[in-house]
């Protein structure tokens, strides 16, 4: 499913993606806390789980798109937190250097937090991030996002942070 926001276009990671994933993925600054860049091989299996993930769940990672440009900028997730189904669901995000300060990443946020409460049956949905990423958590608590505790996924220490589905609105006068 593509999402739209007032300047981005998220649309599943695939293929015709690589070459913009891929610089993505092999920026050692996009990758600092993620485990370190990743080899341009590991991009190509990386897209094609992506895609198993999308066909056989309807959700995993989306390329974020510049709408004016098309210029892939970046990439973000809904997923099992490790990929593990029995796990929550969380959100996440990566994008290139030249791209941070701009809002990028709280609009992909945005979009894909209020897809998953659309289309997912949850109640909750989480994100986790190394505690020294502050920018990342920063985007996690202007979403609305409370800090829940640290936890141990992904092989490293993460704060995680949850958001509740949001309620129906309040009647008027109420």
């Amino acid at each position: 499913m593509i999402l739209h926001t007032e300047r981005l276009r998220l649309e599943p990671c695939n293929a015709a993606h690589y070459d913009g994933l891929r610089v993505v993925n092999t920026d050692p600054e996009v990758m600092r806390f993620l485990g370190g860049a990743q080899a341009m091989e590991e991009t190509r299996a990386w897209i094609e789980r992506a895609e198993a993930r999308w066909a056989a769940l309807g959700y995993s990672w989306w390329s974020i798109i510049l709408t004016e440009s098309g210029r892939i900028i970046g990439a973000g997730c809904i997923q099992h937190i490790e990929n593990d189904p029995a796990n929550d669901i969380e959100i996440g995000w990566r994008l290139l250097p030249d791209t941070w300060g701009h809002g990028y990443a709280g609009e992909t946020a945005r979009a894909m937090a209020d897809f998953a409460f659309r289309e997912l049956p949850i109640t909750q949905l989480f994100s986790n991030a190394d505690p020294q990423n502050a920018a990342s958590i920063k985007v996690m608590q202007r979403l609305g996002m409370r800090f829940l505790e640290r936890r141990h996924y992904y092989g490293s220490e993460c704060a995680t942070y949850v958001m509740d589905r949001p309620g129906p609105p309040a009647a008027p006068g109420r």
